[in-house]
């Protein structure tokens, strides 16, 4: 842009001339000033990933009778980027999935190239699961990780594709000039559930830390030049599994909660009308037992004072039965949509996940269901079997308290450090990137013998890992600490695939139950070709790794990576240094344990694909990565590209055949209406059961199946609660497995701090005829009164 003007021969000229030139001056100092303090642009994204919510088995557990048949809230991809102006640039996602999948990883990074170019890919992309074992399976690619989903379902794979793809775009899109802070403190919402395997470290290095789990959380806050705070990611330890493997609601678990709390929370804040459980959870005081944080409540002027004359108008509202609908009108009835922000993008909070492999959010223990007595200690078992121990989460025995609380706790940590948080990042972004085939991988170890030269192993799996955990055990008589066997189960495994002498040799101590390494048909059953990754922005450098690892085993892979940043003596680490693990990034690859824990053969020993080196091979690699940091490297395309098994997948879920309603009813009308002219108080729970059809016609992406309407004081009814609300619950069935009829329960646990008023359910869906068309309908139940 140029300027220019004329300067004429008055003698007024000396002044004007001068005090002109005095506000270029101050106006070009202060852009200046600006740039500098903002090295990066910065864009935050957030979609929909929601998956089928019937029908589908939930990824986790590997429980075969945990079929999703409701939701509990909704799931998002959440995304941020991070570019240099005309330099690098890194790309994080977080999904609300149990994990990453390396097929999912390449369809994205496809759609990316054909829309960007070579501006995103496997170098400064990732993509994190946060572990939640509540999310619709079936999107993996390989064997192992969808034989209880019976097989590659392809709904949950595209909704997830499309999500990662669509945040990305709306982060692409947000980019402008910010600044990023990190801040870190203690969260005190996890337990380890392998304190056996823990102790087996080497005292000398169990002594250095005070916990045997992580209890760090770290955290990034994102300011916008303009508009302020826009969003935080945060890394924290601890397993999503607070829902248990009988759950069969979908839902983001603990850290999908947290998520959902500081995003409602930052938009209260925004518009100055916090509610009161917001600001108690924020204070670190919650003592409210529904004290959800809230959307909307606090936005609509409260009309009604006289319970009474609620009483006259609930009068008036009844069912208002099914009505057929010209396409998905949901999507303009969500509550988000009530917050209007202009221009400016939504408030995106994630919370991510890192080393949790032996981390439990059941914090009060493990018992035996039967006796109520503590469980064995080394086997995590009750009287010989593993099957009667479970944890209990700090709700017990209310699953859904107990994942709020832990969210809450997470959520309340979390707010504490945005709001405090000073250390300005600053310096460069860099990435580097490798494939690595562990299955046969040289490594360089140090032991009491000196320096030796080991490998790695083809991936299987051994006995303990059919016991399960405490979160969610197996069944016959597998048990945790088996570094034997069992001959029949031994039998049964060889069947499949006998395992090679050289390979049981190389896995040992672990008793290998499955093979999977070597087992390849139809296609692979587990990868041995793995994704490893390091993200850095300025002081703060991210290892993206393709699995859970424990305490211990993050511990030392965080301590190689420093030693190796700061101890090149260039100055540009120092020990401010914050690194962090992303777990479950880019594919999944099962456990990585430290080679003392591998020999006492609990879950995650036995799930520690590649045998006792893994976590040697990951460390020796990973400061291969930190190096080329240092020296500029350029480790581009180096290792061989993991396979793209889409073409290769095989589905064994039938779909839907058709969806009806018994004579003479619609979908939408009521199955189990509200009664007439009923009144609940404030934690109390209401619902309303309609006559529905099947979720897997429509997920209803950015939509809803389900509403909590208010009457506002013009007699309109307002979205006040949808299905992305903690609070409401949408639970889906069928009279009988093979039923075309279906029902649709909308179950609310009424907030504290909802308004007194009038309310109604609402509900949402797609219908499949017989002949294949999609229609869609709605209803409404009798209205209600909150007081």
């Amino acid at each position: 842009m140029e300027f220019s003007f004329y300067l004429g021969s008055h003698s007024s000229f000396s002044f004007m001339g001068i005090f002109f030139c005095l506000l270029l001056f101050t106006f070009f100092r202060n852009s200046r000033v600006v740039l500098a303090d903002s090295e990066y642009l910065i864009g935050l994204g957030s979609y929909d990933i929601t998956g089928p919510a019937a029908d589908v088995n939930m990824m986790g557990y590997a429980n075969t009778d945990q079929i999703a048949s409701g939701l509990h809230f909704r799931l998002k991809a959440r995304s941020f980027i991070v570019a240099e102006p005309g330099g690098n640039r890194v790309a994080f996602v977080n999904l609300d999935a149990c994990m990453a999948s390396q097929l999912v990883t390449i369809k994205v990074l496809e759609r990316l190239r054909a829309r960007y170019g070579d501006l995103y890919s496997e170098q400064n992309v990732a993509i994190s699961g946060i572990h939640t074992h509540a999310g619709p399976g079936g999107y993996l690619q390989y064997v192992v990780y969808i034989v209880t989903s019976l097989g590659f379902v392809r709904q949950s794979f595209d909704v997830i594709v499309d999500g990662i793809e669509k945040s990305i775009i709306q982060a692409h899109q947000n980019l402008r000039p910010g600044s990023i802070y990190v801040n870190t403190g203690e969260v005190d919402a996890g337990i380890n559930r392998s304190p056996s395997a823990y102790l087996n470290n080497p005292a000398s290095e169990r002594s250095q830390y005070q916990y045997n789990v992580d209890k760090q959380m770290t955290l990034l806050k994102f300011t916008d030049n303009e508009w302020g705070p826009i969003g935080s990611f945060n890394w924290f330890a601890t397993h999503g599994t607070s829902m248990s493997r009988t759950n069969s609601l979908i839902s983001g678990d603990n850290k999908g909660a947290a998520a959902r709390f500081m995003e409602d929370w930052a938009k209260q804040k925004s518009l100055g009308t916090q509610s009161h459980s917001s600001h108690v959870a924020a204070s670190g005081t919650h003592n409210n037992q529904q004290g959800f944080p809230r959307r909307v409540s606090n936005i609509i002027p409260p009309v009604h004072e006289n319970s009474n004359k609620l009483k006259e108008l609930v009068s008036s509202f009844k069912a208002s039965g099914g009505k057929q609908l010209s396409g998905p009108q949901s999507i303009v009835q969500r509550v988000r949509n009530t917050f209007s922000q202009g221009s400016q993008p939504n408030f995106v909070s994630a919370f991510c996940q890192t080393n949790c492999g032996d981390v439990s959010p059941n914090v009060l223990g493990t018992f035996c269901i039967d006796t109520g007595l503590p469980c064995d200690f080394n086997h995590s078992t009750c009287n010989g079997k593993n099957e009667l121990c479970y944890g209990r989460g700090p709700g017990y025995p209310d699953e859904i308290e107990s994942t709020r609380i832990i969210g809450d706790r997470q959520f309340t940590k979390a707010v504490d450090l945005f709001n405090t948080a000073s250390e300005q990042i600053k310096g460069k972004v860099e990435f580097h990137h490798a494939y690595i085939d562990f299955s046969q991988l040289e490594v360089n170890v140090s032991s009491s013998e000196g320096k030796q030269v080991v490998k790695t192993c083809p991936a299987a799996m051994g006995f303990a890992f059919a016991a399960g955990t405490t979160d969610g055990p197996g069944a016959f008589d597998f048990k945790q600490g088996d570094n034997q066997g069992n001959p029949f189960w031994k039998v049964v495994g060889s069947l499949v695939k006998a395992p090679s002498k050289e390979q049981v040799d190389c896995q040992k101590p672990k008793p290998i139950l499955l093979d999977t390494g070597e087992m390849k048909l139809p296609y692979d059953w587990a990868p041995s070709i793995l994704p490893i990754q390091i993200l850095r922005m300025g002081q703060v450098v991210i290892l993206c790794v393709p699995g859970e690892f424990t305490t211990m085993a993050g511990r030392r892979l965080r301590d190689a990576v420093k030693e190796v940043l700061t101890g090149d003596g260039n100055g540009e680490f120092d020990n401010n240094v914050h690194i962090v693990i992303a777990g479950l990034t880019n594919t999944y690859s099962q456990y990585v344990t430290t080679f003392e824990e591998y020999q006492i053969q609990r879950y995650e020993g036995a799930s520690t694909l590649y045998g006792p080196h893994t976590l040697s091979a990951y460390i020796q690699e990973f400061r291969k990565l930190a190096s080329a940091l240092l020296t500029d490297q350029n480790l581009h395309d180096q290792g061989p590209q993991p396979p793209d098994l889409l073409d290769r997948q095989i589905s064994l879920l039938p779909p839907v055949i058709v969806d009806s309603t018994p004579a003479g009813l619609r979908f939408g009308d009521m199955s189990n209406d509200v009664p007439i002219n009923s009144t609940f108080k404030h934690g109390g729970v209401v619902s309303a059961t309609f006559w529905s059809a099947c979720p897997r016609n429509d997920l209803l992406t950015n939509g809803t199946f389900a509403l909590v309407e208010f009457l506002d004081s013009s007699q309109n009814w307002v979205p006040a609660y949808d299905d992305d609300d903690f609070c409401l619950l949408f639970k889906w069935s069928r009279p009988s497995k093979l039923s075309a009829q279906s029902h649709a329960t909308l179950e609310w646990r009424i907030p504290q701090d909802s308004l007194p008023g009038v309310y109604r359910f609402r509900h949402f869906g797609a219908s499949k005829s017989f002949l294949g068309s999609i229609s869609y309908f709605t209803g409404s139940s009798t209205a209600f009164v909150v007081v």
